[in-house]
């Protein structure tokens, strides 16, 4: 399977993102939040149903600055909503969150990292399989202390909460994004991390995952 992740539109067309999507062999595209900029809500309608129009799955969560009016549209859409839902798809686990924790600036979908973690904990249990499951978390809040969270001065200012999942069930893969300056890989234990970075620069991830779930490839990639 092949998926790109992007994250942090902000109501922001990209030709050069269009041109990659249209170009490209795709199996899927994660969209990890912050598709508006606190609106206008038909934004997201447009952007994500121009990529399933290409035959592109999508899968969605709504970021801090998208409004009830704009998280609406984004469930109305034709992408997978993923905000607090579990989404199975040949044995890949998306577990999806969307929001953030609590910013400086009162933004519309913010969270404590108590119920945070306790939503996506519960994404968690509800997986049971005798089969190989390769898990992928998906949050708009990148996790704690590493290189996803980490603004210009060097300061951390991700999720407590979304690191204490990670610590706990260590999915194969977090998917995040939020602070627009920490595109990154990085790893907590044996949890890949990955911040796209912001669509605005031409920035994405793409993931390579083999037939059998044994092995993936993650690159950061520029449209």
């Amino acid at each position: 399977m092949k998926i790109l992740a992007i994250t942090d539109v902000h109501s922001e067309n990209n030709p050069k993102f269009d041109n990659y999507i249209k170009n490209n062999d795709l199996d899927l595209v994660i969209v990890a939040g912050d598709i508006t900029n606190f609106g206008p809500p038909e934004f997201a309608t447009e952007f994500l149903n121009n990529i399933t129009s290409l035959g592109i799955e999508v899968i969605a969560i709504p970021g801090n600055c998208d409004t009830k009016e704009s998280i609406l549209a984004i469930e109305e859409s034709d992408a997978i909503f993923n905000h607090n839902n579990l989404f199975i798809n040949q044995n890949i686990a998306f577990h999806g969150f969307g929001g953030s924790n609590p910013t400086p600036f009162d933004t519309p979908f913010e969270f404590d990292d108590e119920e945070l973690y306790e939503n996506i904990n519960d994404l968690f249990n509800q997986v049971v399989s005798n089969q190989r499951m390769l898990n992928i978390l998906i949050t708009h809040a990148p996790p704690l202390n590493c290189e996803a969270d980490k603004l210009e001065d060097g300061s951390h200012v991700g999720s407590n909460g979304v690191r204490k999942i990670i610590e706990e069930h260590q999915p194969d893969i977090s998917i995040c994004g939020h602070i627009h300056e920490a595109r990154s890989i990085d790893k907590i234990d044996e949890t890949l991390v990955i911040n796209p970075g912001m669509l605005k620069d031409n920035h994405g991830s793409l993931i390579e995952i083999s037939k059998d779930l044994s092995d993936f490839k993650v690159d950061l990639v520029e449209f």
